[in-house]
């Protein structure tokens, strides 16, 4: 599929002509889980995202073909009319989450494709949200500006899909910049861009292929442990208003207060703050390799303290310890999806070959493998 096809079945359905938007979707190199925690996260969006063809048809009904899924559906834009089809919920959380914030919206007709991978950890979902809050507000002149739009995003997910998710996923396809990555402050919605050119390293997804079950409703289960952990703080320390502006000390003052593993959790999430400046800091001298150090130190507390790696995840990390890579870890929410790993050019290929091979000797499949390059935002083609 490309955009010439994309606009060709656009007029097939529809007989007129429509403009293409893209948003993409995104890595994160470090800083897992600290988003709704109010802390720093560190992503980049990539080549890969979602295409739409849109037109607006002059009706208060959204029509709706998704070529990935072979469906079409047709809905008003009420509360009442919410479609009772998974995909299309995103499309009307969207609409739902404009109209809510003050926005006259007409209907449009829509068809779309997505080479994001699906459950890679790559935020296919919240490409998906960004590409269509970036054409309504593009084709209909309403001027939001692009943090309320990720915001539109995120509301979709909490509201219409069951996913209490922070901002970064949307933040990420909205804001992305070719050639950087982009340290985001979740609490203060502040951010920066970094050059990310790292001469004789390369970044490469490792995906397992497998996402357990458990995911979404595991996610809630540990931002509720936050929570928890951060109110118990904060009732001795006003000024934490986020698990991320605590210390470790203040972590240990509650420890009496708090479960063991509501404990494990916001150890993980203080620490990750640390690791993200640390990789900041790094970055600005080159030093590529306390950037792979912190990457396995994401990767240590995912796994033992915020246990949301599983069995195929912990041997990749593994495997590329052992073949010398640089930094590795699991990214996005875990349960499944991809390791991340910044590889040395020299060091690739054997890296690959080798992580396939023992991959596929225990669980009876290869990884996919996919190449990383840091791209442009949502954008009109």
């Amino acid at each position: 599929m490309n955009v010439t096809e994309l606009k060709r079945l656009f007029k097939e359905r529809f007989n007129e002509e429509g403009t293409v938007y893209t948003s993409p979707g995104r890595v994160n190199l470090i800083g897992e889980h600290t988003d709704y925690n109010g802390g720093f996260v560190f992503p980049g969006a990539i080549d890969q995202g979602i295409y739409a063809c849109i037109r607006l048809n002059g009706t208060d009904k959204v029509r709706a073909y998704s070529i990935d899924k072979e469906d079409y559906c047709e809905f008003g834009m009420n509360e009442e009319d919410n479609p009772n089809v998974h995909w299309a919920n995103y499309l009307f959380g969207v609409c739902r989450e404009i109209i809510k914030r003050g926005y006259r919206l007409q209907g449009f007709d829509t068809v779309f494709y997505g080479n994001v991978p699906i459950g890679a950890g790559m935020s296919s979902s919240a490409a998906l949200e960004s590409t269509f809050a970036f054409a309504l507000n593009d084709l209909l002149h309403l001027n939001i500006d692009k943090f309320e739009l990720a915001r539109v995003g995120q509301a979709t997910e909490h509201n219409y899909v069951g996913v209490k998710c922070g901002i970064m996923d949307q933040f990420a396809s909205l804001f992305g910049k070719e050639g950087h990555l982009m340290r985001l402050n979740c609490a203060t919605m502040e951010f920066e861009y970094f050059p990310f050119h790292p001469k004789g390293y390369r970044l490469v997804l490792l995906d397992t292929v497998v996402k357990h079950e458990l995911a979404s409703s595991a996610y809630n289960k540990r931002r509720a442990s936050c929570e928890n952990a951060c109110a118990h703080i904060a009732a001795k320390h006003p000024e934490v208003k986020y698990l991320s502006d605590a210390t470790l000390d203040m972590l240990d003052e509650v420890r009496p207060e708090i479960s063991g593993e509501d404990y494990l959790r916001a150890a993980y999430v203080i620490g990750e703050k640390q690791r993200v400046l640390d990789v900041c800091d790094a970055l600005a001298h080159d030093d590529y390799e306390t950037v792979g150090k912190c990457m396995y130190g994401t990767h240590f507390g995912m796994s033992k303290l915020y246990e949301v790696s599983c069995e195929e995840l912990d041997f990749l990390n593994d495997i590329a310890k052992e073949c010398g890579v640089t930094g590795s870890r699991v990214m996005g929410g875990g349960f499944g999806g991809c390791t991340i790993n910044l590889v040395k050019d020299e060091l690739y290929d054997a890296f690959i070959a080798t992580a396939k091979q023992q991959f596929n000797a225990k669980f009876g499949h290869d990884p996919k493998v996919y190449n990383v390059v840091i791209s442009e935002g949502a954008r009109r083609l």
